[in-house]
Order: structure tokens, then sequence, then C-alpha cells
């Protein structure tokens, strides 16, 4: 946790302090801020009111193989934009060729059982999971090995055309170690699941679609644009709200069916003590637009 917290501090003066290299982008209506790059990620506040969290990974001569700098940054990225409460909704993406082709291989050859078995080896992925704050994967190129995995940590994955989707780690004489065997399973069923982990053969943009791995495909100029667009109508609602939404859903994934019916009704009945409730239902008799205010 203390590790967690001054990633989070340094990370927050990062952005605070300019960072090691900003820079401006123009590429259309939802890029017009500074963003901030690390050694290997880049981060910006998007959207035409800036509430929207924008995490791009940045190795792209390794194809964004994920080292744990790497992921770290990203775990530090999170706690500071799950901390900020002008942002509603994040966005984790990588490069047109790469989202991440997987863990970094070099980085592990060598390590033994004591050493991961006693570290807890790749535990720390799971912050990308646990963000209170919505997640959307924009996905262009390989998302394979722990690159599928972290895009499966998200709540909604929207694919590029190019796309590609896969668990190889059999082929390197390991199985998935950050969800592979967990999240596929649940996301696409237990045959189709089977087959990509047992072969560590991928399935295509269309075919993720098809299984329900992925919610919409776009052209891959068209897909980080279109995965902000949505995180801004999300980020426009109450974050308490969505919050609570996430949470429902997800533990769907952890109860039966008359415990998550359950914890729906008790979470249901708890937006009765918003403000952002009896706001929305007051301007929605009213026919005007919400003012949420995040209480």
């Amino acid at each position: 946790m203390a590790s967690r917290n001054l990633g989070r501090h340094i990370f927050g003066q990062i952005l605070l302090n300019n960072g090691r290299k900003n820079v401006f982008k123009f590429s259309g209506a939802h890029a017009r801020c500074m963003s901030t790059q690390g050694e290997f990620i880049i981060t910006e506040k998007k959207g035409e009111k800036q509430n929207v969290g924008f995490i791009q990974l940045n190795r792209r001569k390794a194809l964004n193989a994920l080292c744990d700098g790497l992921m770290k940054e990203v775990e530090a990225a999170i706690d500071t934009f799950e901390a900020d409460d002008s942002i509603g909704c994040i966005v984790l993406t990588g490069g047109e060729k790469a989202f991440a082709a997987g863990a970094d291989i070099k980085e592990m050859k060598d390590k033994e059982f004591a050493q991961v078995f006693k570290g807890n080896f790749l535990t720390y992925w799971n912050r990308l999971a646990g963000c209170k704050k919505p997640v959307i994967a924009a996905v262009n190129g390989f998302a394979l090995g722990g690159g599928c995995e972290i895009a499966m940590m998200c709540d909604i994955i929207y694919a590029g055309e190019n796309a590609q989707f896969g668990q190889p780690e059999i082929t390197i004489g390991t199985i998935p170690g950050a969800g592979g065997t967990q999240r596929l399973c649940k996301a696409i069923g237990k045959s189709k699941a089977m087959e990509m982990v047992l072969t560590g053969n991928r399935i295509n943009a269309q075919e993720a679609e098809k299984a329900g791995l992925v919610s919409k495909i776009f052209p891959v100029d068209q897909v980080v644009d279109e995965a902000i667009k949505t995180a801004e109508q999300i980020a426009g609602f109450s974050n308490v709200t969505t919050g609570m939404c996430k949470e429902a859903v997800n533990a769907a994934y952890e109860m039966s069916l008359a415990e998550g019916l359950h914890f729906e009704k008790r979470l249901f009945h708890a937006t009765f003590a918003t403000n952002d409730r009896k706001e929305g239902m007051t301007a929605f008799l009213e026919k005007r637009k919400p003012n949420f205010t995040d209480s």
C-alpha cells in the first residue's frame, strides 16, 4: 500500500509539474490538451470537458511489451485519475500495430518459482481491474497474452479492424497468469476459451465481437476517438451512480443469481440517498438536462 501511495504521489507530481516531456496534440475535437509522457506511457485529460483520463502505452519498439516499469506507471496513472474528481471515465490504448503484444519475456525468463511465489508476481496488475471508475480499452493490432488480459480487465473493449486477441502462453511453456484462463472463459465461454488457451491460436476483431469479447469494431484510425466519445458520455453522468453500476455488473461474475439480485436491489436503494438520483428524476420530470454534482 505504501508503494502504491508513493507511486500515486510521484505520478501526481509529474502531472502537476508538467512532467519530463509535455506535448500538445490537436488530432480532432477529443484531443486538445496537454499530455504527460513518462518512460513507458503517455497520459492526458481528454474530452470537451477534460473529464476523460487517457492512458497510452508507449513502448512501441517492443510492441508495448508489458514490462514491470510500464505496469507500475499504469498503476500510478490509475491511482491519479481515480483520485481526480474531474475524471469520470478512463480510456486505455496502445499503438496502431500493437495494443500490447504480451508480458516482457526477457524480463521473466530467468525468474524462479520461489521468487515469483514470494513476490506474488503480476498481482499488482489487478489494480486496473480494481479501478472504481469505468475503463474502456481501445485495441488496435496485437492484444496477446498479458495484452489480452489487461484489455479484459477493462469494462468495455472497442476494437480496431486489425485487432487480434490471443493467449499464446502455451507456446512458451507456461499458462496465462493475469486472468487469461478466468476472464476469457467468462467472456466467451469454456469451449472457445479452452481452444484459445490450449492452442495459442488468435481470434480477429470480427471473431472477438461475435464471441462477445469486444463491444464494437471501428476503423483503425477511429477506435480511439470512438472510445473517448463513449467515455465522455459516461463521464457526463453521476460518477457515484456509474461506480454503483460498475460494481453491480461486476458482482454478477462472483455471485449466484439470487445473491446478485439482492446486491443490485440494495445498490438501487442506495441511490435514493444521493443528491444525483433526486436531481436526475427531477430534471426528467421538468424536461431539462440534469446537473449532476457527484454527490
